[in-house]
């Protein structure tokens, strides 16, 4: 009996963070191509004006912040009129067998945040995640685990995405080494992300670990991600792209900086205590 407890402690500690967006990125419908989404998503203006869309993004080509808001509002409710429960995963190739892997209602969660998550960062001008159709790893897993922290409320996760979205910020951070950069703040702020979600993406806690971050959530069960769980979780993250981009200042700039290093400095204590 001990040890098929322990058996089954350590098959939950092993569904972390990054295997899950690592799984669900790969299932089909949740990879989002930029280029393509851009196209459907100003279908309905010339095609000159489309190509520059696409290839500066659409705020450097002129869109508005209200127009920008209008179309990212409308995302979030299609994400989650579409979210179907364990359907998703079932209905398509190759989710049954992710899902035993990885728990359907966990997969499915984060599959249909993960869309989400690209859609906006996109509608907002991040360039494109992939390369050539293939999936840069790190790059993207590491992007990812920082837009769920921000859905999620994870400590520091808005702070860095402002950081790393701000042309103000930008261009204050080409003085710094990138190597420097990303052990500065860019790891460590990703590794407090993964402990925030420690517990919360095994099956036992998961709904429990949810319902504590968005408190008016009593469980996220298998069959449907309810109204009250992916519309905040969207306009999280549409409020910190937002910021970032249109009224995001100096001293925005250093009150994120001096949050994510306080946040540095505690996983740092927390590792030489260990």
């Amino acid at each position: 009996m001990v040890e098929e407890k322990k058996e089954t402690v350590q098959k939950e500690k092993s569904v972390n963070l990054t295997s899950i967006i690592s799984t669900a990125i790969q299932v089909p419908g949740v990879k989002v191509t930029r280029d393509d989404f851009l196209r459907e998503q100003f279908k309905d203006l010339p095609k000159d004006e489309i190509d520059v869309i696409i290839e500066k993004g659409p705020i450097k080509a002129g869109c508005t912040r209200e127009e920008l808001k209008r179309k990212a509002n409308r995302i979030i409710k299609e994400r989650t009129a579409i979210s179907t429960g364990a359907s998703f995963i079932a209905g398509i190739p190759g989710g049954l067998a992710m899902a035993a892997t990885i728990p359907a209602d966990i997969l499915q969660f984060y599959a249909v945040a993960l869309r989400m998550a690209q859609e906006l960062v996109y509608l907002y001008g991040e360039v494109d995640m992939w390369c050539e159709g293939t999936l840069d790893a790190d790059k993207v897993t590491n992007q990812l685990i920082l837009y769920c922290g921000v859905m999620l409320g994870a400590s520091g996760a808005s702070q860095t995405v402002r950081i790393m979205s701000s042309a103000l910020a930008k261009q204050v951070l080409k003085k710094l080494p990138q190597k420097a950069l990303t052990k500065t703040f860019y790891y460590p702020v990703i590794k407090a992300i993964l402990k925030f979600f420690g517990i919360s993406v095994t099956k036992s806690t998961f709904a429990k670990g949810v319902s504590k971050v968005i408190p008016v959530v009593g469980g996220v069960v298998s069959g449907g991600i309810t109204l009250a769980s992916m519309l905040p979780m969207g306009n999280r993250l549409v409020k910190t792209l937002d910021k970032a981009h249109f009224d995001y200042t100096m001293a925005d700039f250093e009150a994120d900086l001096e949050d994510i290093s306080e946040i540095c400095n505690q996983e740092e204590e927390k590792e030489r205590i260990t």
